[in-house]
């Protein structure tokens, strides 16, 4: 006898993988500033990778470490950041953005089609004119990063710490002997 696994939706799966996510950054070890910290600038900096063509990930783990934040946190914000889609969603938003406040046009380079034949072997122009092309989004995708880091810090900082209350209680109650059951055994 083979018990099948059970097999969930996507939305089930999605929620689940959403679910395990926010647990293991409630308890993280480091404390609720390294934690939120981490947290704060994976998911900003997730924000970034569209616009700068993955390349923001060179600089993850020294931006993380330099502001002694959590990795794992940074980890899973990052994580949580892919799993609502919030950069694929915020993309034409943060074009607008970057336009109103960098009006000019940008013309850097000469355009000709993405290849990754020439990216092979070294032109790297191709690339360089997508990333200019796209400096609108990328100052407002980093706007949107900013904000989303610092909301999410201080939301993460409040769960945390309520999480880590919640969990000093429990203890503090299982080490408790109940007054009834010390009652019953001397009489």
């Amino acid at each position: 006898m083979s018990i099948k696994p059970k097999k969930y939706n996507f939305f089930q799966r999605f929620g689940r993988a959403f679910k395990l996510n926010i647990i293991k950054l409630l308890r993280s070890p480091g404390g609720a500033k390294k934690v939120s910290l981490g947290f704060a600038l994976g998911l900003g900096l997730e924000m970034l990778v569209l616009s700068t063509g993955s390349l923001i990930y060179i600089f993850f783990v020294p931006i993380v470490r330099l502001a002694k934040g959590s990795l794992p946190a940074s980890i899973i914000g990052n994580v949580i950041g892919k799993l609502t889609l919030l950069p694929v969603i915020l993309l034409p938003f943060a074009k607008t953005l970057g336009k109103f406040l960098f009006p000019m046009k940008v013309h850097i380079g000469h355009h000709s089609s993405f290849s990754f034949k020439k990216l092979i072997h070294g032109d790297f122009h191709t690339l360089v004119s997508i990333l200019h092309g796209g400096i609108h989004t990328l100052i407002g995708m980093s706007i949107f990063g900013l904000i989303l880091g610092v909301c999410s810090y201080f939301i993460v900082y409040h769960f945390y710490e309520k999480e880590k209350a919640k969990r000093q209680k429990r203890r503090r109650d299982k080490r408790e002997v109940p007054l009834n059951s010390i009652n019953q055994t001397y009489i």
